[in-house]
């Protein structure tokens, strides 16, 4: 017997006792060990309005959490288009001249540049948005108990349970989340326009360009009475392309360890809910004390702008902007190494790995080997679950492989982060031969939707729903890939071929107030340049546990690193 219960004697058995306890045949040996019957429905009905209560919060908390993203990275977008579009602007205007990109502001390479800068962007979500949302929505949940007279713990915070009684409150506020538009990316109104902007790049073009240009006697050809029309047309158009390519994107595939803890980890014993207040509770006092307690209406469901300097004024910081050099708490390194980096430098790191593991996978795919690919780009998936286009290249081994479910499933995850051409169209071949015609063709006419000029998407389609001679669309027109090209000139008979497939048309550019030039109808390549990070070098048979920083060896190792800093614009060759 270990020594800890070695003060217990063993009690010598009763005969007379065990004897009592006998099993006869015919009763019913254990009702001892059973409820009544309205005792035992007391109970289940009890864990049961509970758990209601804790979806319920949970979805609050989830729904708020997407609203707290679009919100706050349209913010971000906003401060993009005023800081980092003049610079992109005049990178172009010295290529191809001061008209050029009011003439090519939707064009695929800027809208491909954007997406992959866009994308990284949005991969950080979790990171800068998680902690502010939960706290917000706290506060939310709070101020709504204090305003129904529920009394929350200075220490501890709010006890979910005492929130049983006002549940059909909260039911309804939740209702009335569920039924409002899915969160997307919309300029804040309180932003105001681009004026700064467009000031910035208007003087930087007269110093480069203009009468006043130290550098020139003369401006250069293109640069008439015109050109800050031409500049500020511009501007505008390329502000508009960098909304459109945003709205392509899904607020629900981000932000994946808090969605995960508010639905298949939540609890809903409200151990949850009451670890959370225990938390949040201290930091809520502190801003009150140092903010004030806000008054009226507004305590209830209020919660957002904490932390957030000028919030909802035109002085708005841009949370993205703030630098991610503190440590996680709850890092996947667990103490050692990963307890001494910076949130940013686990962020840095994770994104090698998983391209490295991408390029493994490209790799094995270049040379046919498919069935390595599918286990490189899992990998890639596995360390960085936010980036979409580790599902598409899995996508693309399994099509080659036949696998057309976990194709089709593929395609659907990274959709859910990124509505884009090649997931529809790699899913739409998948559901094609599930058998799935109908959501296939679904599947085209949303990857037209976002480029109607693609030729593989149309020829795809075409395949599917081939004209009928009454149409006037002969067999040559069943075949659009007249170039290699993804985007060629659609053919004269494009009208009635659209008609056909009941496709929207491709708009039509509005007439510009100026003439087109030679010089506007160039090619442009926007190539991210390469950075270096140091990546950690771990010995063989041990963990980041295992390890500080003063015996971790690195290497350096270069990799593309999409921002709105580091990229050139040239001119496109061949």
């Amino acid at each position: 017997m270990p020594a800890k219960y070695s003060h217990v004697k063993k009690r010598a058995t009763n005969p007379k006792k065990k004897a009592a306890t006998t099993i006869q045949p015919g009763k019913d040996n254990n009702r001892h060990k059973r409820l009544p019957n309205h005792l035992d429905k007391t109970i289940t009905n009890a864990m049961s309005a509970v758990s209601q209560l804790e979806r319920a919060i949970a979805k609050i908390f989830l729904i708020r959490f997407e609203q707290d993203i679009a919100r706050l990275f349209s913010t971000h977008v906003f401060c993009v288009a005023l800081i980092h579009l003049p610079t992109f602007m005049m990178r172009c205007i010295t290529v191809g001249g001061p008209s050029w990109v009011a003439y090519n502001a939707d064009c695929e390479e800027i809208k491909d540049f954007f997406r992959s800068v866009v994308s990284m962007d949005l991969r950080q979500a979790g990171e800068r948005v998680s902690t502010k949302s939960v706290l917000w929505s706290y506060t939310a949940l709070r101020e709504f108990a204090l305003s129904n007279n529920v009394p929350v713990c200075r220490k501890r915070g709010l006890h979910s349970l005492r929130l049983l009684p006002h549940y059909d409150s909260l039911k309804i506020h939740l209702e009335s989340l569920e039924a409002m538009p899915h969160a997307s990316f919309t300029k804040p109104p309180h932003l105001g326009a681009l004026t700064e902007g467009l000031d910035a790049l208007e003087e930087a073009c007269e110093l480069k360009y203009g009468e006043k240009s130290p550098l020139r006697s003369t401006p250069p050809p293109g640069w008439d009475n015109q050109w800050r029309s031409k500049v500020r047309m511009g501007y505008e158009r390329l502000a508009q392309t960098l909304w459109r390519v945003t709205r392509e994107f899904d607020v629900s595939g981000y932000g994946c360890v808090l969605r995960e803890k508010l639905t298949t980890k939540w609890c809903d014993c409200g151990c949850s809910t009451d670890h959370l207040g225990e938390v949040c509770e201290k930091t809520v006092r502190e801003d009150e004390e140092g903010s004030g307690v806000r008054s009226g209406k507004q305590r209830e469901w209020d919660g957002r702008g904490s932390g957030v300097l000028g919030w909802e004024t035109e002085e708005e910081e841009d949370i993205w902007d703030i630098d991610l050099d503190f440590g996680g708490s709850d890092s996947e390194e667990g103490e050692g190494l990963g307890s001494e980096m910076t949130i940013a430098q686990m962020m840095e790191i994770r994104f090698v790995k998983a391209e490295r593991e991408k390029e493994f996978g490209n790799t094995a795919f270049r040379r046919a080997d498919y069935q390595r690919a599918v286990k490189h780009y899992k990998a890639a998936h596995s360390i960085e679950p936010e980036l979409p286009h580790y599902q598409l290249n899995l996508a693309a081994a399994h099509l080659k492989l036949s696998n057309w479910l976990e194709a089709e499933e593929a395609c659907t995850k990274a959709l859910g982060q990124h509505r884009s051409i090649k997931g529809y169209y790699r899913r739409s071949k998948a559901r094609r031969m599930l058998g799935k015609v109908d959501e296939a063709v679904q599947d085209l006419r949303a990857a037209l939707k976002i480029q109607p000029s693609n030729t593989e998407a149309l020829d795809e389609l075409l395949s599917i729903l081939p004209p009928d001679d009454s149409s006037g669309l002969g067999p040559s027109s069943s075949s659009l890939a007249t170039s290699s090209s993804s985007t060629s000139p659609t053919p004269r008979n494009a009208a009635s071929l659209y008609d056909h497939l009941h496709l929207p048309k491709p708009k039509q550019q509005k007439q510009l107030p100026f003439s087109q030039g030679s010089a506007d109808d160039k090619k442009i390549k926007v190539t991210s340049i390469p950075v270096s990070c140091e990546v950690p070098v771990m010995p063989s048979g041990k963990t980041a546990t295992d390890l500080k920083s003063k015996d971790l060896k690195t290497r350096t190792e270069s990799f593309i690193f999409p921002s709105w800093e580091k990229y050139t614009v040239r001119l496109a060759t061949g």
